[in-house]
């Protein structure tokens, strides 16, 4: 009885995953080619589908050949030639110069804006910043100058990025311009401060738990050090009058010593210290 009990149940979770399944074992290899399938389909759905939302590519800038543009960053101070690079968490600004080389047409500055890209396609955008605007119209021969600043923020500490600044401008006529007057990689850095008020009130507090400690441990084993101490008992020894050595009998009228003498009771064992006079005294007696 007990080895069919142990067959029935070796053999339940087989018929159990059967009735499951719906199918003999067999099936399986049926199964997995028709799953191959269609992962292949899926596969290449989701390449038709890729290529259909491939991102728009970024809209050339245009640029006026009667107008010349330049850049200078201010803060921080940027080097031709070598990579720019921005703190983070502090502000970043530049001036925007415009030149109208135009004879007839005059030119207005519309506004400036900047936007961080992705370091490995600048058509994807990061972060947009505000386009300021000056809305200042530029005679022929004249030239412009606007201010622009923005503020990268400290997550991206440590991270290089595309950084596009666009200066958009019309002429006379009503024709759009729109140029990239920066559009390099710069990288973002971290500004070690050194001190900062959190830091200071940290290690503030950090002291304040160090001395505390220190107290209490002093505390601790003063008491302990009491406790183990034993107080020794002090034996109090009761000398009484019984040594006469340390009495002064000067004091003491001579006819009262010549009594206490003569006493057997009350006589000193030892004969007092007297002075000269009381020997005097004495031997005048005598």
């Amino acid at each position: 009885m007990q080895k069919f009990f142990v067959l029935l149940l070796l053999a339940l979770p087989a018929v159990l995953l059967t009735v499951n399944t719906g199918s003999s074992p067999f099936a399986f290899a049926a199964e997995d080619e028709l799953d191959e399938e269609l992962v292949d389909v899926e596969t290449e759905d989701a390449a038709v589908v890729a290529d259909e939302t491939e991102p728009e590519d970024e809209p050339e800038t245009t640029k006026s050949p009667d107008a010349d543009t330049y850049l200078l960053f201010t803060r921080p101070l940027h080097a031709a030639g070598s990579q720019l690079e921005l703190p983070a968490g502090y502000p970043v600004e530049f001036l925007v110069g415009f030149t109208n080389k135009g004879e007839f047409e005059d030119f207005v500055v519309e506004s400036v804006e900047a936007s961080f890209r992705y370091a490995m396609d600048f058509s994807y955008f990061i972060q947009n910043f505000s386009a300021v605007p000056y809305n200042r119209e530029v005679k022929p021969g004249h030239e412009a100058t606007v201010s622009y600043s923005f503020l990268p923020t400290e997550s991206f500490a440590g991270r290089p990025f595309g950084l596009n600044i666009a200066l958009n401008y019309r002429d006379g006529r009503g024709n759009q311009f729109s140029e990239a007057v920066f559009n390099e990689t710069v990288q973002i850095t971290e500004v070690d401060e050194g001190l900062d008020g959190e830091t200071f009130f940290l290690y503030v507090f950090l002291a304040a738990i160090v001395i505390l400690l220190l107290v209490l441990g002093q505390q601790f084993l003063g008491s302990y050090g009491k406790r183990k101490r034993p107080t020794a008992a002090r034996k109090v020894v009761e000398t009484g009058t019984t040594s006469t050595k340390d009495v002064d009998y000067e004091w003491i009228p001579s006819e009262t010593l010549k009594q206490l003498q003569n006493s057997p009771k009350g006589a000193p064992k030892s004969s007092p210290k007297q002075s000269p006079r009381q020997r005097k005294a004495k031997a005048g007696v005598h």
